[in-house]
């Protein structure tokens, strides 16, 4: 018998999508889904499960979207997989962990790391180790515990400003506070100075943007997913190999024997109608049509193709793409030293106030393949994260930043010679300006064929950057379906509103 929820959270959300056939029947059916990220993934996985017939589109040689990983050989002789970072899969990724059960059904391939500490330069470190994960213990736990948010800082907060985060519900968050950035949402509720490293490098430089660009209502919903709308808490797993390995080249295996052609290498320049029931897909070498298409792209993909199709779904809609916004650059560096990291650092650190150094990883304490090449060498391999860095900085002054900023945090490697590098540079992440949710795009559009999937996308739901995409891949193949009779995804969230009936209520007296 399964279990009747996909964590411990009691009080999670089960979506069910509308009733029909559980397969498809009669005549072939077949959808183009345009992206091999997560989104695309979930999509492509729900529409062949049910007997549709899926061709995936993906530009790059790679799947996985922003958790691609490629061969590189190092210096040393080496073969690594490099990759675009760390990633955590939290726990309250129900939608993400669903799609991953489906080539690892006991998510075996997952591991969790036993803290995420958050160090400042001042000397303070926060640990949610052994804070208590289901709220409201939760947060008083923390503040028990907080060397940089105590009872004082809570008591000077002001309780008016700060109701929003007691009760958060979708689309109302976003009603109330996106035209509000993160930063003066902070300075509004009197959040202590000497703790914003806590929301900022918590929860808002994991959408890669400066807070005082970012939209306070998505802030508010990173608070509510993690902290004081979920009993998950905010530990989390990593893969225990590359994301390649780990991850997407088993679900390419399951893809293909469900019938999914996955054409890599293949970007689709144009999509448009074919007649009034078909879309053509449009790419370098020919045009195919298809009964279906899911939009599964980044910001900046998305706007391209939207741009050269003037034919897709209609004007209102298209101006909207052509109005999203990308992310500022962000830089991950992954170094293999030819000595090891102090057997006491965690596994991951968060960091503020390290001139741009915004956390550091230490792969071999929890990746396979890091894990065997410090084994034969005597080393280790650490990487090193800059998120929203400035477009106008010099990208190699900012590597050697990064690297000073390592040897300052962990001494021990001042004395560790650099066996190889490498520094990834991008700039495709979502970013969620103040003002800016009614321009994103939901799964629907005003045409029935065309649906939209990523985590740029309003879902109507309590969920954010993987789990977002993954939701959005699930709800973007149900709508699809239900054009067909057939029954989708059912879905699962955190909470959608507030834990506590009180604390709703309080919140509801606010904002009057």
């Amino acid at each position: 018998m399964s279990a009747p929820y996909p964590g411990r959270d009691r009080l999670a959300r089960r979506i069910d999508p509308r009733g029909g056939r559980p397969r498809l029947e009669g005549r072939e059916v077949r959808v183009a889904v345009v992206g091999g990220g997560i989104a695309g993934l979930s999509a492509a996985a729900v529409l062949a499960e049910r007997g549709v017939r899926v061709t995936l589109y993906e530009r790059d040689a790679q799947l996985g979207g922003r958790l691609s990983g490629w061969p590189t050989q190092l210096a040393d002789g080496s073969e690594a997989t490099m990759s675009r970072g760390f990633h955590a899969f939290f726990r309250q990724y129900y939608n993400l962990r669903a799609l991953l059960r489906r080539t690892d059904p006991g998510l075996h391939g997952l591991t969790g790391l036993p803290d995420y500490p958050l160090r400042h330069r001042d000397g303070g470190q926060d640990s949610f180790a052994r804070v208590p994960r289901t709220p409201p213990l939760s947060a008083l736990g923390f503040v028990a515990r907080s060397p940089s948010f105590g009872w004082r800082d809570l008591g000077r907060m002001n309780p008016r400003a700060a109701l929003p985060l007691l009760d958060v519900g979708v689309p109302g968050v976003y009603e109330e506070l996106d035209g509000t950035s993160a930063t003066d949402f902070l300075a509004a509720i009197r959040f202590p100075e000497a703790a914003h490293h806590l929301a900022f490098e918590v929860f808002s430089r994991s959408f890669f943007a400066d807070p005082a660009t970012l939209s306070a209502a998505e802030l508010v919903l990173m608070f509510h997913i993690y902290f004081l709308g979920s009993s998950e808490g905010l530990l989390f797993d990593v893969p225990r190999e590359p994301f390649p390995q780990g991850l997407w080249d088993p679900l390419a295996r399951y893809l293909g024997t469900l019938g999914v052609e996955i054409r890599t290498g293949t970007a689709v320049g144009e999509v448009l109608p074919a007649d009034e029931e078909r879309m053509t897909v449009v790419t370098d070498t020919a045009g195919e049509p298809y009964d279906g298409v899911v939009l599964a792209l980044d910001t900046g993909g998305l706007r391209t193709v939207v741009g050269a199709s003037p034919e897709l779904v209609d004007s209102a809609w298209r101006e909207r793409i052509a109005r999203l916004r990308t992310a500022p650059p962000f830089l991950v560096s992954r170094l293999w030293l030819s000595r090891p990291v102090a057997g006491d650092r965690p596994g991951f650190l968060g960091t503020s106030g390290y001139d741009g150094l915004d956390n550091v990883s230490v792969l071999d304490r929890w990746e396979g393949e890091a894990h065997r090449w410090a084994l034969r060498t005597g080393g280790s391999v650490v990487e090193l994260h800059a998120y929203a860095v400035d477009p106008a900085g010099q990208r190699g002054q900012v590597e050697q930043r990064l690297v000073r900023q390592l040897r300052e945090v962990y001494p021990e490697t001042a004395d560790a010679e650099i066996i190889d590098a490498r520094h990834e540079w991008r700039a495709d992440c979502p970013l969620f300006t103040v003002g800016g949710y009614q321009d994103r795009p939901g799964v629907r559009t005003t045409d029935a064929r065309v649906v939209v999937a990523g985590d740029l996308v309003r879902t109507g739901l309590p969920v954010a950057l993987m789990e977002r995409a993954a939701t959005s891949g699930f709800l973007a193949a149900n709508a699809l379906l239900e054009r067909w009779g057939v029954r989708g995804e059912t879905l699962w969230t955190v909470p959608r509103r507030g834990r506590s009936a009180a604390a709703r209520a309080l919140a509801g007296l606010g904002r009057r």
